[in-house]
């Protein structure tokens, strides 16, 4: 009964919907298991169109996995259903979908206070989508959240936004100056919703546990990135939710004993999105270089990604916190024609060197990078699809990185397309 978990080793857009793609075709179900509109997956058919998915998993594209919205994903319905709409003018099947009765609902108060608190955080914000995710959750853990099986029930559904609203609209009005939201446009608005979504609506963990026994294979796929981890994040500049392995079990309620790899993906380099620390960030040509390259633009918001140099330390630290058994390093191509490749091997902080991830945040702001150069390389590697047909240098780089962050290297991407990887290990039997 395998289950396998997809994750991110850096801050996000490492790629991780290529990689759900590729694998697609040889699993049973696609699980997303955390994260909501906030996050983007961008996936090149071999045809060569472009899928940019948000809430739903990238196994959509796969013409026989079921695909599954766990109870640990905040759902704006409205997103969802304007997703599937999408995707079913271009083609693609979407009966296979099922979402988590107990997932929770991103409502307009979310949406209002997500915008409106950044806005006032000024120079101090978080940097996030403004599509009410933190609001969503923090309502979650409060105990006064909306779930997707409220749709079901209007009374309970009403029930339950006039409680919430009785402070939210409190909140807005008279702390920030923003019009009230209105409780009965509002159930209107979700109840129109409801019939849409009625059907796609299931006790996924139960189904998850039959597939499981019955020996199927189960792909739990994140959103965002370790680093972006409530927990063991750059906090505060993290997202809402738990993206890491550990948040596979409870956000699509897989039990651990199920789990038996754990694959983790990571760019050549380094992006990151919004605010928060970043070591080895470049604000030279080289930077910009990235940048241009690798479009390095965000699936979901159009913003300009952050970009430095490889960071070692972060992928080693991401690969010890998830258990992670293979590595696929994406995008090595965006490196090419550089004359050196620089890798962050370890820090430096108040003039001592550290090589693990220092414990304290304000250590983790002052850190400043230790770099290993190797030499670059100037060879086409797109048509790439063996480790042999690498030049030497590249070849060095994967083989360096692979020492550093003790962990295989079992793919690397060598362009955006679905067939543009060497192989050097099997993900799958």
């Amino acid at each position: 009964m395998p289950a396998i978990v997809l994750i991110g080793a850096q801050w996000g857009d490492e790629g991780k919907g290529k990689v759900t793609d590729l694998l697609g075709e040889r699993v049973d179900y696609v699980v997303r298991y955390s994260g909501g509109n906030n996050a983007g997956h961008t996936v090149i058919t071999p045809d060569g169109q472009k899928y940019a998915l948000h809430l739903m998993p990238s196994g959509a594209l796969s013409p026989n996995a079921m695909i599954v919205i766990g109870n640990g994903v905040v759902v704006d319905p409205k997103v969802l259903l304007a997703e599937i709409d999408g995707l079913a003018e271009r083609g693609v099947d979407v009966s296979r979908l099922r979402i988590s009765g107990d997932a929770h609902l991103i409502m307009p108060h979310h949406r209002a206070l997500d915008r409106v608190i950044e806005r006032y955080l000024g120079s101090s914000r978080i940097g996030t989508t403004g599509r009410g995710i933190g609001p969503a959750y923090g309502d979650k853990v409060a105990r006064i959240g909306i779930r997707l099986q409220d749709l079901l029930d209007p009374g309970i559904l009403r029930k339950k936004l006039e409680l919430a609203l009785r402070e939210k609209n409190q909140i807005l009005f008279k702390v920030y100056n923003r019009k009230a939201i209105d409780l009965e446009a509002t159930v209107e608005e979700y109840l129109a919703y409801a019939e849409r979504l009625k059907p796609y609506i299931a006790e996924t963990r139960a189904m998850l546990w039959d597939a499981l026994d019955r020996g199927e294979t189960v792909l739990l796929e994140g959103a965002q990135a370790t680093m972006l981890d409530m927990d063991h994040g750059t906090y505060p500049f993290v997202t809402s939710s738990n993206p890491t392995a550990g948040g596979a079990c409870v956000g699509a309620g897989i039990p651990p004993t199920a789990i038996n790899k754990v694959i983790a993906v990571s760019k050549a380099y380094t992006t990151r999105v919004g605010a928060g620390p970043f070591p080895t960030e470049l604000f030279d040509a080289n930077g910009d270089h990235l940048r241009k390259i690798g479009a390095e633009y965000g699936t979901t918001t159009g913003r300009e990604r952050r970009c430095g140099w490889f960071d070692a330390v972060v992928a080693r630290y991401a690969c010890r916190l998830n258990g992670v058994t293979d590595l696929v390093i994406t995008k090595l191509d965006v490196l090419t024609g550089l004359p050196k490749v620089p890798i962050c091997v370890g820090y430096e902080i108040n003039g001592v060197r550290v090589d693990d991830m220092p414990m304290s945040q304000t250590d983790f702001h002052h850190a400043k990078p230790v770099f290993e150069e190797l030499d670059g390389w100037w060879e086409d590697i797109t048509k790439a699809r063996t480790i042999d047909d690498l030049p030497e240098n590249a070849r060095r780089y994967i083989a360096r990185v692979e020492e550093l962050c003790n962990t295989r290297v079992s793919v690397v991407g060598v362009g955006p397309g679905r067939e543009e990887n060497v192989h050097l290990h099997p993900l799958l039997p």
